[in-house]
């Protein structure tokens, strides 16, 4: 590193990726996509950010977890972000968390970007408000290129929205009417069937690429 300024500007942009990212952020992930910078620097600069991160004050920490890295929330300060989120579930869904949910609901289960394909627009911040209120989860991961996260409705969604089960959904004609929204033909049209990886199976998929590796070497 060749100077204190470019180690600085470094972890700025990693805590920014750590930050911003849902998932844990590894250091493979980090060499990759800052691949401007040798894996060495990286490297430097995410074990400076962690040094600093364990002396430091306030309402947040940088755990690693899952082979990677996430900023997260103190324990200390648990009860009063579950406030905050319980005040959040009272408020009434917006359109575009009404659109995204009645996607999820009839395409199920359904990933990040094949969402954003319907509705024309990024999804992953209203998945995250669903995710919160216990409408949708995540049941797994499509086996194509990046693994995307596969997303269901839950219980609580039967629940808040009078269902005994799916089959009790209405038409998807007039859920769309019904939110003042045209019906994309990608929502009724059928997706090529592909392998789905259950979430569960995620530590032992890590395990057979770190076998696979050895095994390489």
């Amino acid at each position: 590193m060749s100077t204190d300024e470019d180690l600085r500007e470094l972890q700025s942009i990693i805590e920014a990726l750590i930050f911003a990212s849902p998932d844990p952020v590894s250091l493979k992930v980090l060499v990759k996509t800052i691949d401007s910078e040798p894996p060495e620097h990286v490297e430097e600069a995410l074990a400076s950010i962690c040094r600093e991160w364990k002396e430091r004050s306030g309402g947040l920490q940088l755990v690693e977890v899952a082979g990677g890295y996430q900023i997260v929330t103190k324990p200390e300060f648990h009860e009063w972000v579950r406030r905050l989120f319980h005040e959040h579930s009272k408020q009434r869904l917006s359109i575009p968390a009404l659109e995204t949910l009645a996607v999820v609901a009839y395409r199920q289960p359904v990933t990040g970007p094949e969402i954003a394909d319907i509705r024309g627009v990024n999804t992953s911040g209203v998945l995250g408000t669903l995710v919160e209120r216990r409408l949708v989860k995540v049941v797994g991961r499509r086996a194509v290129i990046g693994r995307p996260f596969l997303y269901a409705t839950t219980r609580e969604f039967l629940d808040r929205f009078g269902l005994s089960d799916l089959e009790d959904l209405p038409k998807v004609e007039d859920m769309a009417d019904a939110l003042g929204m045209d019906v994309p033909n990608m929502l009724t049209d059928a997706y090529p069937t592909e392998e789905i990886l259950p979430f569960e199976s995620e530590a032992a998929s890590v395990e057979s690429d770190s076998d696979e590796t050895k095994n390489v070497h």
